[in-house]
């Protein structure tokens, strides 16, 4: 048995291995476009900001390891066409522009996203995204530069918001450009995007939301950039406008994907076309309450739905459960995270939910560390089932999140919520933790 798999990095690697450790007698041949494997993005823009200096520690596992364990790894390779009918792939040689074929008896797609770039007159030397570690060695680099002071981020996504922290510590002058009206709107409710937005401009980052990027002037390098409010004298613009997945090259396929080009797979990670596979930033996760395919390109699901797809590709039967799509971040002293639906989403899907909205602490008062915990939840207006929640806080938000995501998985009440069993020590939490205190409000 032949398996090919297009990708080299979370999905990609996490099914080769898990493959290979079950069936060693497979040949498993793997085409990375790049020279980097097993990557994790999630750092770069700690990388960037200096929290650690060496690039190498964003790579969970050598390419030598691989190759060791019996993997056929081939990188600088990009697959450029699907022939599914004769269970073939054309692949450009990178380095050299060669093309070749090979053939395969089961496939995997794990090609990832790349950073949408709106079309531009012409390219500029101080304009970078951040996506992969090119981008993270060059925007370092830039960003190291002392005649650097003013920094212009557009896109107010996770990425423009992480990408705040690197320049913060690193003391610029900081512009957020975002279109929408909020930060990370498409993520949290506005009762929590209202309270990320009070620390950035806490922290003097300059907000221009709700504007539109008219124009970029300068020659090599953009020296302002003009809105449709305003104009912004600056040094550097970071561009973090959101991903696109990487399947122009299944176009000659049957394929079926969304409309922004990611694959659709099903709960074993099988796509529409027999033996064909698909995971990561290219494609669908299975939503765990709705069972609706969506796309939430984060690293939790593509190593988790990489190993289901490793599993079934040596023969299993295994099904991904769905996910939550729980994500987290860090908006310079304050932390937030989501798990389930946004009452946006509720809405959206007309569920008869209700919502509640708290603040409490998640310590008690006499032991030095006391902060502000706020949590939102969302919840069948008739069961009381829990179907959402989000928490912001200075400090054991984003773990409080954690215990929401169990929750909702397991289909629990407000009111099991209210009466659940939660650890108590001053140091850590009240008598009534504040988890508790969201369910017992939420009647």
């Amino acid at each position: 048995m032949k398996v090919v798999i297009i990708g080299a990095v979370a999905a990609g690697m996490s099914a080769a291995s898990k493959l290979k450790r079950m069936k060693p007698d497979y040949e498993v041949v793997v085409y990375e476009k790049t020279d980097i494997v097993s990557f994790g993005a999630c750092g770069l823009p700690y990388y960037v900001g200096g929290f650690f200096n060496d690039s190498n520690m964003m790579i969970a596992r050598e390419k030598s390891k691989f190759i060791e364990s019996g993997i056929d790894l081939n990188t600088f390779k990009k697959v450029i066409d699907i022939d599914s009918s004769q269970k073939k792939l054309t692949i450009k040689d990178t380095l050299t522009n060669k093309i070749f074929t090979d053939n395969y008896d089961k496939l995997m797609i794990a090609t990832g996203a790349s950073s949408i770039m709106p079309p531009l007159e012409k390219s500029y030397n101080n304009l970078t995204t951040l996506k992969d570690m090119n981008d993270g060695i060059k925007l370092r680099e830039l960003m190291n530069k002392e005649e650097n002071k003013n920094i212009v981020i557009v896109g107010a996504g996770f990425i423009g918001i992480e990408t705040i922290e690197a320049a913060k510590k690193l003391n610029k002058n900081i512009y957020l450009v975002g279109r929408s009206n909020r930060v990370l709107d498409k993520v949290f409710d506005k009762e929590i995007t209202d309270l990320l937005e009070e620390e950035l401009r806490k922290n003097n980052i300059h907000l221009h939301l709700g504007d539109t990027v008219q124009e970029y002037v300068g020659d090599e390098n953009i020296n302002k950039v003009i809105t449709n409010k305003c104009e912004i004298d600056c040094d550097l613009v970071v561009m973090a406008i959101g991903v696109k997945p990487n399947t122009s090259f299944i176009k000659n396929t049957d394929i079926k994907t969304l409309p922004n080009g990611a694959i659709i797979v099903d709960e074993y990670g099988k796509t529409s076309v027999n033996d064909i596979y698909a995971a990561g930033d290219c494609a669908t996760i299975k939503n765990l309450s709705t069972n609706e395919d969506m796309y939430v390109p984060l690293a939790t699901g593509a190593n988790k739905l990489g190993r289901i797809v490793g599993e079934n590709l040596a023969g299993a039967n295994s099904v991904f459960p769905g996910s939550l799509a729980s994500s987290c971040i860090k908006v310079l002293d304050m932390e937030a995270a989501v798990t389930g639906l946004t009452e946006e989403r509720a809405k959206a899907l007309n569920i008869n939910y209700k919502t509640s909205f708290i603040s409490n602490f998640n310590q008690t008062h006499y032991y030095p560390g006391r902060e502000k915990v706020y949590i939102k939840l969302v919840y069948d207006a008739d069961t009381k089932v829990l179907l959402g929640g989000q928490v912001a806080g200075y400090k054991d938000a984003v773990q409080r999140a954690n215990v929401l995501a169990t929750a909702i998985t397991a289909k629990m009440t407000t009111t099991q919520l209210g009466m659940l069993d939660l650890c108590y020590a001053p140091p850590f939490a009240t008598t009534w933790d504040v988890l508790n205190i969201s369910g017992n409000v939420s009647k």
